[in-house]
């Protein structure tokens, strides 16, 4: 054994200071211990959404990001595709130590419901996939909560699909409660279809089942664009018609880009009492300049570097003006659950009743979801991507019908947690000289 050193000593202080509030739910709030927590993030997937690419598995990546991420102010990001059989475990130890959270969509382009095709991609399979990546990034305490699904209902006529948005949702929920020590909370990323988004909230937070309820919810908004503000952009309304819901609401992706050189002016109303009482914040599309021009650095063609553009200094400078709100904000401590939503032809066709787990896909709740397979080796059948691409509209959605690849990567390895018992028992050392230390320190 190695004798005990003052720097080992400090790097298990360090290790402690670091620890982070896990987040909970509370009434239509988040909470960070016994304090409300706001939202205030960026979604974040070099390559963009739609690409099979994990940016959490590579370590020189966070460290030329996250150093960004703080100097921008956030402290949440939100992640699209994640290879669950990589090793994560240095990212999101940099991100806990940065003081920021995850939240993270279980689903990959090539991993998902197929909003046309709902039924033969709900399986064993596929949820294997999901369960496992819930396995692997329950391990962190910055892990703020998953997205069951993004956008698979995103136009008037595809509403069935919801289903089993709501089926993945309540499985998900299940095998948490299930297997896990602590509860992770878990939603959806709804698109702006002014036709039933309402819809699709109540639906998510209706019914006598509460594990098929929806932990919280949130949807992707552009519609507050150049100069306008809280009434012109129709804000005012969005809050008016959540005011009685239950559950925790927030923008998963905000950032009109129409016209260029966003302002960012929505921040103020965000974070403010007009807002706070239903809303708990957002994030703003996205990170890195891709195709669609959203982006607010652009990255070295290398990977080395990032280039800070106009709208990253505007949005810094709006986040640095906007202080946190105050006190608990005027949640709701208690509510209902919402009335689910009549079914009509043509508007609204989700059934209440939701289909039952696969049969072979319920061993995963004793026995846990296994070894992770993988972005490529999972095979779920035919999917369908919930996510940006540059030919879709400021809030559309892209589709791909391509099937789970072959391929593996090493498992996920979680760091290993040192605590300061745990040196002081391994160091061979004076008790003079620990208490000399600890002084010190």
């Amino acid at each position: 054994m190695r004798a005990c050193t003052l720097a080992t000593l400090a790097a298990a202080f360090a290790s402690t200071a670091m620890a982070i509030d896990t987040i909970s739910v509370k009434g239509n709030a988040f909470f960070a211990g016994d304090k409300r927590f706001y939202i205030r993030g960026v979604d974040y997937q070099p390559g963009g959404a739609s690409e099979v690419q994990d940016p959490l598995a590579d370590a020189a990546n966070c460290k030329r990001d996250i150093p960004v991420f703080k100097e921008l102010g956030i402290n949440t990001i939100r992640i699209y595709t994640v290879d669950n059989s990589a090793d994560h475990s240095e990212c999101m130890k940099e991100l806990e130590a940065a003081g920021i959270y995850l939240i993270l969509d279980v689903n990959t382009p090539l991993i998902s419901i197929n909003r046309d095709d709902p039924e033969s991609t709900y399986n064993a399979a596929y949820l294997q996939h999901v369960f496992a990546t819930i396995d692997v990034f329950s391990k962190y305490d910055n892990t703020l909560g998953f997205f069951s699904a993004n956008e698979v209902v995103n136009a008037p006529n595809n509403t069935a699909a919801a289903t089993y948005v709501k089926a993945v949702t309540r499985d998900m929920r299940t095998y948490i409660k299930k297997r896990l020590n602590r509860a992770i909370p878990v939603g959806y990323s709804a698109a702006d279809v002014e036709e039933n988004r309402k819809e699709m909230a109540a639906y998510l937070n209706c019914g006598d089942d509460e594990l098929a309820r929806s932990d919280f919810f949130a949807f992707n908004d552009y519609s507050w664009c150049g100069k306008s503000d809280f009434k012109t952009s129709g804000w005012d309304k969005k809050v008016d018609t959540y005011k009685d819901y239950s559950i925790p609401l927030f923008l998963s992706e905000f950032g009109c880009i129409d016209p260029p050189g966003r302002r960012f002016d929505e921040v103020e109303a965000m974070y403010s009492d007009k807002m706070t009482s239903v809303f708990s914040g957002g994030l703003v599309y996205e990170y890195s300049l891709e195709p669609n021009n959203y982006g607010l650095v652009e990255i070295s063609d290398d990977g080395k570097s990032v280039k800070k553009l106009k709208d990253f200094n505007s949005l810094k400078s709006k986040y640095s003006s906007v202080k946190m709100p105050s006190g608990d904000g005027g949640y709701k401590k208690s509510g209902k659950p919402s009335t689910c939503p009549s079914k009509s032809k043509g508007k609204w066709e989700a059934e209440n009743d939701l289909p039952p787990m696969p049969s072979d896909a319920k061993k995963y709740l004793e026995q846990g979801a296994g070894t992770p397979k993988g972005i490529k080796t999972s095979t779920a059948g035919a999917s369908t991507s919930k996510s940006k691409s540059s030919s879709s509209s400021s809030s559309g959605s892209s589709t791909s019908d391509s099937a789970a690849a072959s391929g593996s990567s090493a498992p996920d390895s979680a760091a290993a947690s040192m605590s300061l018992s745990s040196v002081m028992f391994s160091c061979v050392v004076g008790a003079s000289t620990i208490a000399a230390a600890m002084f010190a320190l």
